[in-house]
């Protein structure tokens, strides 16, 4: 349970010559790269987390960073370090942070939570769930990224991810909150000028606006029954955010496939148009993703019971458009 002794005793003098302070300012530093960033992350003068940077150092017997012009960069002996240390202070974290839930669940929520969520997701409809969660839980600290990166969440230090489509990291836990679904779509000044799309095989003749962090972009997905297949595209643009896709292609610059709870608000109000609505397009199960610690801490289980209670059936959104229930 408490495997950061066992690390610490491992390979470096005892834990007794350093503290958990020291240890959580060290893997923020590597987090984030700067002493700054650290000060403002943590709420502490750039003097502590130096001193503590320092006190560490001295109780190793090692350098942990290179200091040149005002900056730090980590020297490999703390790389190798930090990689041990990281899922090793997370184990020691759940344990503390669970010790009242498993009384009887009713002690309050402590400690800090971190998560990480797309940015379009995120700022559409994540906002009131989240701001719910920290209403009815006061004393934890909770850090909200959303990025579309799909961040490391053990390297990066987060609790929790929400991430969009099948999971790719074998090494994470998760649990399905909701599925949305592609729509592709245009505005009605763009399906005028260019005409209306009958089958996929017309999408050769238009423009399309593609994502950026898709792998194959040149193709969208489009099927009957869950057989899909892939339709070539083509287009000039390319954008890495799917509200600015969005308002590309209702500004007239083309088709867009984009992420169903982006669309929708969009096409009920007329500025875009659902094309070939009759085929099937890709699902997009959402996901909350954890790292593997045991037992899950209290407060990463509480939010994912939170979430799914808010993104049940994908309500926040409107019903799935037709060929796509």
């Amino acid at each position: 349970m408490f495997a950061i002794a066992e690390h610490l005793r491992r390979g470096y003098p005892a834990i007794m010559r350093y503290t958990l302070d020291e240890i959580e300012t060290f893997l923020t530093v590597i987090e984030l790269g700067t002493v700054t960033a650290a000060s403002a992350r943590m709420n502490l003068s750039k003097s502590v987390i130096s001193k503590r940077i320092s006190d560490l150092e001295a109780a190793l017997g090692a350098a942990l960073f290179l200091r040149t012009a005002g900056r730090v960069a980590p020297t490999e002996a703390a790389l190798r370090l930090a990689e041990r240390l990281r899922p090793a202070l997370a184990d020691l974290r759940a344990a503390a942070e669970s010790a009242g839930w498993e009384m009887d669940g009713q002690a309050a929520l402590r400690g800090r939570l971190a998560m990480t969520a797309p940015m379009s997701f995120g700022t559409l409809y994540l906002g009131p769930i989240l701001a719910g969660f920290a209403a009815r839980h006061p004393q934890l600290d909770l850090r909200i990224d959303y990025d579309d990166r799909a961040r490391d969440l053990v390297r990066d230090g987060y609790d929790l991810a929400i991430r969009i489509g099948a999971p790719r990291d074998s090494a994470l836990v998760g649990r399905k909150l909701c599925t949305d679904r592609m729509v592709a779509c245009a505005s009605p000044d763009y399906l005028e000028r260019y005409g209306q799309l009958r089958v996929p095989d017309d999408l050769t003749a238009h423009q399309v606006i593609s994502y950026a962090h898709l792998p194959d972009s040149r193709h969208w997905l489009f099927g009957d029954n869950g057989d899909m297949t892939p339709a070539p595209v083509q287009g000039r643009l390319t954008l890495n955010n799917g509200e600015a896709m969005r308002d590309f292609a209702i500004a007239g610059l083309g088709l867009a496939m984009i992420p169903r709870f982006i669309a929708a608000p969009e096409i009920t109000a007329g500025s875009l148009q659902q094309v070939l609505p009759e085929f099937e397009t890709r699902a997009l199960p959402v996901f909350a993703l954890w790292p593997p610690v045991t037992p899950m801490p209290a407060k990463t289980r509480a939010l994912v019971d939170h979430l799914l209670a808010e993104l049940a059936d994908g309500k926040p959104w409107a019903p799935a458009p037709r060929g796509n229930r």
